[in-house]
């Protein structure tokens, strides 16, 4: 099956889409991506023996891209280029990634009348309204939540299937729309065992925090991430805690936020800021960290959906130390793979710190225990098993 699949930007990099695609690909299928490029990437390339297509975008369209809700301007400019891409490839079924870009894929369809299956990365309509852009004028006017998600729920009845990455996205969704119960598939955001098999091991990296007991945080850092009740939380861990190291992999267009809060509190020979850094150093940071933190804080999207980062922590055997919301409060309490704090709770975070502080055998119990789930049931090869049968019953 010619599989098109649709991503209204730049690739890579992508990891849930090239997992997806080249599972796909090594199942029997052709994978064909339109994805956007402004002016720098081939029109035409082959990844992974994912057939690449770009096609030119600009800045203009990505801002009003936005709008895509407000105004049809996104949908329109879209429209030309997905109908191009479909007759171009001769594509035999559309896999649209997230919601932007679906009426456009809809749109397109009307002539062609393809199977649709609408992949849902995360719950967009709720997320966003927690984006900085949102909260202030123009675009508390202009853009609206509401909007976004009576655009979802009318794509997810019109989709053929559709793909969520947890129980909880997937029961929510059933609880607001009418849809059949086998019409959605779960399919998380997991490792690939390249990932934990063929690791990169940085010798600086190891040498730079040996004989320190590091918190790590890899990803972006927005304050809903929950990075400032691990800052606030070191000024009671370092009496306890001399060789403490705060190591925080990711940024973001508040973290001046994060730097002053080290700055005021006296911490920056605690922290690290290390920016982003190329995927291929996760794995050496992972390995030099003594806790791996994902401290949420909780809303309708962080409660159903799974930071991929905690399969990547959990794979090198590392202990978890995450926030209640609800999706890795209940998966890391079933693996037993780390402790749950009160999300914004400094001081329930810096006792659960504590605990593990100063019982290595638990740290290590927690480590293995999510080590062992990763590998024999939570895999990219494991769970991408519902992709394909999800594929071999599509047109059915």
């Amino acid at each position: 099956m010619k599989i098109g699949m649709i991503l209204d930007q730049e690739f890579p990099p992508d990891p849930r889409v090239q997992n997806e695609a080249v599972s796909l690909i090594k199942a029997g299928h052709e994978v064909f991506l339109f994805c956007l490029h402004y002016g720098s990437q081939k029109q035409k390339e082959n990844i992974d023996e994912i057939q690449v297509r770009r096609y030119l975008s600009t800045n203009l369209e990505y801002k009003i891209s936005a709008l895509a809700y407000t105004f049809p301007f996104y949908k329109f400019a879209m429209f030309s280029k997905i109908k191009h891409f479909i007759l171009e490839n001769n594509i035999e079924i559309l896999h649209v990634h997230d919601i932007r870009i679906a009426s456009a894929v809809f749109m397109a369809d009307k002539k062609f009348k393809l199977k649709v299956v609408l992949d849902l990365h995360e719950n967009r309509p709720e997320i966003m309204k927690y984006y900085p852009h949102l909260t202030q004028f123009p675009g508390n006017v202009l853009i609206s939540p509401k909007k976004w998600k009576q655009q979802e729920e009318k794509f997810i009845k019109k989709a053929n299937k559709v793909i969520v990455v947890t129980h909880e996205a997937k029961r929510e969704i059933v609880s607001r729309v009418p849809v059949a119960d086998n019409k959605i598939a779960i399919i998380p955001n997991t490792v690939r065992k390249t990932f934990y098999e063929d690791c990169y091991l940085s010798a600086e990296i190891a040498q730079k925090y040996s004989g320190k007991f590091v918190l790590l945080y890899i990803g972006d850092t927005g304050l809903r991430r929950g990075l400032v009740t691990v800052i606030k939380s070191l000024k009671i861990l370092v009496k306890e805690i001399a060789t403490l190291k705060f190591v925080i992999v990711g940024k973001n267009s508040s973290d001046s936020v994060l730097k002053d809060l080290v700055h005021d509190l006296e911490l920056e020979a605690f922290v690290d800021f290390e920016g982003w850094q190329e995927p291929k150093l996760f794995q050496s940071y992972i390995t030099a960290s003594s806790i791996c933190v994902s401290p949420l804080h909780r809303n309708l999207h962080h409660d159903t959906t799974y930071a991929n980062k905690i399969f990547q922590y959990m794979s090198l055997r590392k202990p978890l130390l995450v926030s209640d919301a609800i999706a890795q409060k209940v998966l890391v309490e079933k693996v037993n793979a780390g402790l749950v704090h009160l999300e914004k709770d400094v001081e329930d975070f810096s006792n659960k710190v504590l605990r593990l502080y100063h019982n290595e055998n638990l740290r290590e119990e927690l480590g293995n225990n999510g080590e062992n789930f990763v590998k024999n049931e939570f895999s990219w090869e494991q769970t991408s098993k519902t992709l394909i049968n999800l594929y071999n019953n599509v047109q059915s």
